[in-house]
């Protein structure tokens, strides 16, 4: 049996694929991964444009283009069903780094920017949920660009 990174609840991750780090939340209760999203346009040929908001207050915008993986109905904590698009992009967290697939869906009422589900979680991580931010620093690291 493979062993399994213990993390946090809350954690930052990285999302290498799109030049990202933000901070996600270990929802075992969610089946899927989702990241929140401003604006999300489809485009021909199976793609999708949006814009990901990297802070509450919507000041800091990242806007991506991706083929569209997967669509799915997907129940929200309210029980209320919505289709949502699925994206594929690589996570890092800790020494791990996996493909996940990630719903694009609008969590600007939420705390959390990002939720990492069941689907990611399963296989490489185990949650200790007493502890917020297990593997990665409780405040970003700042990077010293004067080196």
């Amino acid at each position: 049996m493979k062993s399994k990174t213990t993390i946090g609840w809350r954690e930052w991750v990285e999302l290498p694929d799109w030049g990202l780090r933000i901070r996600a939340k270990a929802d075992t209760g969610a089946k899927s991964s989702a990241i929140d999203c401003g604006e999300i346009i489809e485009l021909p040929g199976e793609r999708v444009r949006f814009t990901v908001r990297l802070d509450r207050k919507q000041k800091r915008l990242l806007t991506l283009e991706e083929p569209i993986q997967l669509r799915k109905r997907v129940r929200s904590s309210a029980g209320h069903g919505h289709d949502r698009i699925f994206v594929e992009t690589t996570l890092r967290l800790g020494h791990v780094e996996q493909r996940i697939l990630v719903n694009l869906v609008c969590r600007k009422n939420m705390i959390h920017r990002m939720l990492l589900g069941r689907e990611t979680l399963s296989g490489a991580f185990l949650v200790d949920s007493s502890v917020d931010h297990w593997v990665t620093p409780n405040k970003p690291v700042q990077i010293d660009s004067s080196v």
